[in-house]
């Protein structure tokens, strides 16, 4: 019997190839993008899960509530994780990590000198860190391996990049900072990271090296300093709770941390579980986005099933007389119902077939597009093979049900006489509901594509209040007692490159992911504001380089330290100052150094948009010059670029060179957006496609079933216009319907997404009205060309059997 029905179903794809075509493509292409939603799903729910006390890590984060807002921090104190293994006995492991990114590198041992440059950076671990996190070794005792000082575990793939050989152990790798280094011995070799875990290092120093390293830092008293990059992660004993073990750090803040400090600190356990999706914590994407991304999906694959059923019930009328006579023969409603399903199966397995040939051409660009590692492979990933196996079942239920039910509920005189019409399949009613809800879909997209990309060009055009165009960023090495000299040496020389304008050393520039936050002391009052200020250390070129306006006063005068301070807007503002100028001459205390304020700067943004503007102070400090900022014409950027790596090697000849254009490095701030600008751009497409298929599907067949009555309008005097308009008044009024579903949904959905954002554009009626001309122009170019050549058809050939 099954048998037979694949045999018959297969006879009648051949019969009706538009058909099957239109179905195949359709659903294809959603169930593609379903599977490379699902493996992007998968990739990052994944992250972390396979420690094996997953469920009992956890990292120890801090918030800092200043008056009402709120600062969230990753980090901790640095002697928190040894006061918090003395103090409690209910944790199994504590361990402390500290991160310095991009890492320079060098083999003393090896007989030519070999520089990398480690961009996910060394990171200084305690040995308990991998008692809390199951990482490998597979050379190397991991509970001896970082126990001395000068003791380092690498990776497979570093060792075979230093050494060409995994088995590095004994060698010597030095990493340099600020014109010192610390020679390490590999004590242990780390099987490769998997791609899904958040601890990106490949390199692990002996934390008792720290000292080395930044001997301020690791003092065991220094309790007020809080770096995001100084972490703590403890695993708690079997049957120690979250709640339980928050109960004691309004203690333990009252031990250790000042009064007034430990009124604003909050400590927390955040969940391994959960660092990947919480951004507060630099999380890399909440997981509203990947839920956003799993209904595209499943609206996807609903399009291409209302596509289907939309067709199945067209045709239904064209099958009449095959039901009929099957009835008469015998034929029960069930049989033919299973005889339907068996066409759906066929056509929904040769569907999968392609999608899955197009998920595999598609996942490399995906792959890209994340930064990813991503695979799809059926026969090793049971996850997807389930997936697949269900979102069958689920496609030929949704997509063969409904027209199922309508064929085998034909009377079989009826359908023999030729006397079924639309009434007997339940009219036009059904399949205006689904092209309703199929363009609500495809105009929702629409709507959250001009959002986002307007969004993003809002970004990228608004003046941010200083200049990033044509500006290069140099990397300033922390060099010895020569280091003065050397920055000074290499200012003079790219000053006399052709091309180039201003030229500033500074921390960072104006926007910056890094934020080094402090607090204020107003004009001598010994108690700090109830804000922390943003530290920009600049020299008095800063101002200058990156075009910022002055809103009172002077810019600061040539010096090597803190004699003066710029400070912006945002901070008068806050010390509840009405006029920029009152603050002029005022001293205020920042860390160590008191100095007057001469300058107030206009706003400027400090983060990216979806951060509000900090108060900020600038000041200068030679030794935190970590950047050069090179002003350039842009029309000699290749020579310009070549001069500078021979200055800055000739400069700095035992360090990697490196630039980056300032406006490269800010469009980092938005780079998830941009990807979800991709995606939804891609997806939209899609919808549409798909939509566009089933709208040309519906108009042959409304073509075929006019025929007739085409010709006949035609001989009474019908132009051209008015045949097309016969087509298209049907689908106008649908459409319209759609957007006025779609709409109000969009609206509330973007507008949710904005709000992540402190500076944002509104939406506006014109994004509504480009969302619903953009889909008129795209329907009328699908349902054109058929109801053009319906249109022009020769009514003589259409009415000659009459």
């Amino acid at each position: 019997m099954l048998k037979n029905y694949f045999k018959i179903a297969w006879r009648n794809l051949q019969r009706h190839k538009a058909y099957a075509f239109i179905n195949v493509i359709g659903l294809s292409l959603g169930i593609a993008c379903g599977i490379l939603i699902f493996t992007l799903l998968s990739y990052h729910l994944s992250f972390d899960n396979f420690h094996n006390n997953k469920e009992r890590i956890y990292r120890i984060v801090s918030d800092y509530n200043y008056g009402g807002s709120v600062e969230h921090q990753q980090g901790v104190q640095q002697p928190f994780g040894k006061a918090f293994r003395d103090d409690y006995s209910f944790t199994e492991k504590v361990a402390r990590v500290v991160v310095y990114n991009s890492a320079l590198i060098t083999l003393p041992g090896e007989k030519e000198l070999k520089k990398f440059n480690e961009e996910k950076g060394v990171a200084f671990v305690e040995p308990e860190f991998f008692d809390v996190f199951n990482f490998l070794l597979v050379q190397g005792d991991k509970k001896t391996a970082l126990t001395e000082p000068n003791c380092a575990i690498i990776t497979e793939q570093t060792a075979k990049k230093y050494f060409r050989t995994e088995n590095a152990i004994g060698k010597i790798i030095s990493y340099s900072f600020s014109a010192k280094k610390i020679d390490c011995k590999i004590t242990g070799i780390l099987k490769d990271l998997p791609n899904n875990t958040d601890r990106k290092q490949e390199i692990y120093v002996s934390y008792s090296n720290l000292k080395d390293r930044d001997p301020r830092l690791a003092k065991d008293d220094n309790w007020g300093s809080v770096r995001s990059s100084m972490q703590c992660f403890v695993l708690l004993k079997l049957g120690v709770s979250k709640a339980d073990a928050e109960k004691i750090f309004p203690a333990f803040k009252k031990k250790y941390l000042g009064a007034e400090d430990a009124k604003i600190t909050t400590f927390k356990l955040q969940p391994l579980s959960d660092i990947h999706f919480n951004t507060d914590y630099d999380g890399y994407a909440d997981k509203k986005y990947l839920w956003a991304l799993a209904f595209i999906g499943i609206f996807l694959i609903a399009t291409a099933c209302v596509n289907f059923i939309n067709l199945a019930t067209a045709q239904a009328l064209n099958r009449s007389k095959e039901v009929g006579v099957r009835k008469v023969l015998g034929s029960m409603r069930l049989q033919l119902f299973w005889q339907f399903i068996a066409e759906t199966a066929l056509i929904t397995l040769f569907a999968v077939v392609l999608a899955y040939g197009l998920a595999l051409l598609a996942l490399p660009y995906l792959n890209d597009l994340f930064q990813t590692k991503m695979a799809i492979n059926l026969f090793t990933n049971i996850q997807l093979a389930v997936f697949l196996v269900l979102l069958i079942a689920l496609v030929v239920f949704l997509s063969g049900s409904y027209p199922g039910l309508v064929l085998t509920r034909f009377q079989p005189v009826q359908a023999l006489k030729g006397k079924l019409s639309q009434k007997n399949i339940g009219g036009f009613s059904l399949r205006r509901i689904l092209v309703v809800a199929q363009f609500a879909i495809s105009q929702m997209l629409i709507i959250g594509t001009i959002v986002v990309a307007s969004q993003m060009h809002f970004s990228k055009t608004t003046d941010l209040g200083f200049n990033k165009d044509a500006i290069v960023m140099l990397p300033i090495p922390l060099t010895d007692s020569t280091g003065k000299t050397r920055m000074q040496t290499l200012k003079n020389r790219l000053a006399e490159v052709g091309g180039v304008g201003d030229v500033s050393f500074c921390s960072e520039a104006p926007a910056s992911e890094s934020v080094h936050a402090t607090d204020l002391h107003y004009s001598n009052h010994p108690k700090a504001e109830p804000f922390d200020v943003s530290v920009k250390i600049g020299d008095n070129q800063y101002v200058k380089t990156f075009g910022i306006k002055l809103a009172a006063g002077r810019n600061i005068f040539p010096a090597d330290t803190v004699r003066e301070f710029l400070v912006n807007e945002t901070l008068v503002k806050k010390l509840g100052l009405r006029n920029p100028q009152d603050i002029i001459n005022k001293n205020i205390t920042i860390g160590e150094a008191t100095a007057p304020v001469v300058g107030v700067v206009k706003d400027f943004y400090t983060q990216s948009f979806h951060s509000d503007i900090d108060p900020i102070c600038i000041m200068p400090v030679y030794k935190n010059y970590f950047n050069c900022a090179v002003k350039i014409n842009l029309k000699d950027t290749k020579p310009t670029l070549s001069a500078f790596e021979k200055i800055w090697n000739e400069t700095y000849p035992e360090y990697l060179y490196s630039y980056q254009f300032l406006d490269e490095r800010i469009a980092k701030f938005y780079t998830l957006d941009n990807i979800m600008l991709k995606l939804i751009e891609a997806f939209a497409c899609i919808a549409i496609f798909i939509g566009c298929l089933g709208l040309y599907g519906l108009v042959s067949f409304m073509a075929l079933q006019k025929t007739k009555e085409i010709g006949v309008r035609k001989v009474l005097g019908a132009s051209v216009q008015n045949i097309l308009w016969l087509f298209g008044k049907e689908f106008t009024r649908l459409l319209i319907i759609a957007f006025v579903v779609a709409a109000p949904i969009a609206w509330w959905v973007m507008n949710k997404y904005l709000l992540d954002f402190k500076y944002r554009i509104n939406i506006g009626i014109g994004i509504f009205v480009l969302a619903i001309l953009s889909t008129f122009a795209v329907a009328a170019i699908s349902v054109g060309y058929r109801s053009i050549k319906a249109a022009i058809a020769n009514p003589v050939k259409s009415l000659r059997t009459e």
